[in-house]
Order: C-alpha cells, then sequence, then structure tokens
C-alpha cells in the first residue's frame, strides 16, 4: 500500500487577534490528496484557521507547515473588487500574485494566459471572461473565485464557503471539480456550514469551535457527544441509503 504523504502539518496551532484567542491547540495532519472539510460554529475560528494554514496569520504559539504551493479561496465578502475589473483579470490577479508580477505593465506568459482559461473553463465561466466581476451574480462570482485559487494548479487548496449564494446545479459541478482534484493528489480543505452535500466526498471532518473538538472519519466525528461540544447541542444525523451518514442541521449555521 502506498505510503501517505503529508501535506499540512499543524502542531498546537494558537492564533490570536488582539489578545483574543481566536483558536488554541489545534492539532492536524492533512495528507497528499485529502479532501477534508472544516464545520463548527460562527466565530468558531473557522476562517483563522484556514488563514494560518495560507501564512497569513503568525500563530502566537505552535506551528503550520505546509509542503507544496497554496491556492486561496476566500469569502466573497472578504473580496473588494470596488474599481471595474474584468473575470479575466480577476483570475490573472491570482497568477500574478504568485509570481510576483505587480507592475502595471507585466504581462502573462502564453502559457499563463492558458491557465487562466483552463481555470475559467474547469467552473464554466469561460463564457464570461471579459464580462465586469461587480455585474455577476452571487454564485458566478464565487466560481471566478474559485478559478483564481485553481489557476494556479496548487497542491493545497483552501476554500472558505465556496457554496455561499450557488444554486444546486453549480454545487454540484463544484463538488465534482474538488473532488477530481483530490484524485489527482491536490489536497483540498474547505469550511462549509452544511456537509451533507460533500459526505460522499470528503475524506476527513475537523469540527472546531476556537479547539478542535474532533478530526477524522465522517462516521467517526459526527457523534452526539461532539457535535454537542461544538454547537451546544447534538446534531441528530441519518444514513442514507449508500452507507453515508448525514448530519441534519435544519435551522442551525455551522
Amino acid at each position: 500500500m502506498e505510503a501517505l504523504m503529508e501535506a499540512v502539518v499543524i502542531k498546537d496551532l494558537c492564533c490570536t487577534y488582539d489578545g483574543f484567542v481566536a483558536i488554541d491547540r489545534v492539532n492536524m495532519i492533512v495528507n497528499k490528496g485529502e479532501f477534508v472539510a472544516i464545520m463548527g460554529p460562527n466565530g468558531g475560528g473557522k476562517t483563522t484557521l484556514l488563514r494560518a494554514i495560507a501564512g497569513m496569520i503568525k500563530p502566537q504559539r505552535g506551528y503550520v507547515k505546509v509542503k507544496g504551493e497554496i491556492g486561496y479561496m476566500p469569502q466573497k465578502e472578504h473580496v473588494n473588487f470596488e474599481i471595474p475589473i474584468k473575470v479575466r483579470e480577476v483570475v490573472e490577479m491570482g497568477i500574478m500574485s504568485k509570481k510576483k508580477k505587480f507592475s502595471l505593465f507585466s504581462k502573462l506568459s502564453r502559457e499563463e494566459k492558458e491557465l487562466v482559461n483552463n481555470a475559467l473553463k474547469a467552473v464554466d465561466m469561460l463564457k464570461f471572461v471579459e464580462r465586469n466581476f461587480t455585474e455577476l451574480s452571487g454564485g458566478q462570482q464565487q466560481r471566478v473565485l474559485l478559478a483564481r485559487a485553481i489557476a494556479t494548479k496548487p497542491d493545497i487548496l483552501l476554500l472558505d464557503e465556496p457554496f455561499n449564494g450557488v444554486d444546486l446545479p453549480t454545487q454540484e459541478k463544484i463538488i465534482k471539480l474538488l473532488d477530481n482534484l483530490a484524485s489527482e493528489g491536490v489536497s483540498v480543505i474547505t469550511v462549509v456550514h452544511n456537509v451533507s452535500p460533500l459526505i460522499h466526498h470528503v475524506s476527513r471532518i475537523a469540527l472546531l469551535n476556537r479547539e478542535l473538538i474532533a478530526y477524522g472519519k465522517p462516521e467517526e466525528v459526527l457523534t452526539p457527544e461532539n457535535t454537542a461540544k461544538t454547537y451546544g447541542i447534538p446534531i441528530p444525523t441519518t444514513v442514507c441509503k449508500e452507507g453515508y451518514i448525514h448530519p441534519l442541521f435544519g435551522d442551525i449555521h455551522g
């Protein structure tokens, strides 16, 4: 059997904001090609954990080690595109930031332009390539931000609520894309409110409420005890005909 290769190693991680402890004592390992979902209540530190993995936050204690290039898709609400910018340019920004090409006169190579087109094609947004980003619907903007994250062909893909504002058919397409990327060896780590649409695809689930409550296979993690520690009340579950466990969140937001 092929040995597992560690892509992300998190050890005793503690991150703070102005003295407030956002996450503490987080220990996780994500292997190459794993598809990991992070769940937890609002304010539980999910975005902080992603930003720490991406190297955007300096830990107060502990460390994060990553092996490979990272692609990061933030929540759309955290992206500020006040000036008119085309869809193509949004995706190009991801490549230029990796290449550190910030000059107004910087141009992408033919190969890099092909990466942009391929990324937009993968999320079914190539036909909008010359459209202004701000003219798109919320779901379309989400897909463009995903294209920006995958355009550099990262080894580790970090996604913060990628399904916000996305309709069900598009959600299914994105899940299939992420599943394919994981099968090709990309480590996919995504924050989600509701993990049910991903249950048939994820390798492991992390329950986070400032501290890591549980981390492992869905059937091991989604227990009444663990969900009660995470959300304050136990979350009921059901098992589908394929044998996968699904949490029933109702009106509870993760």
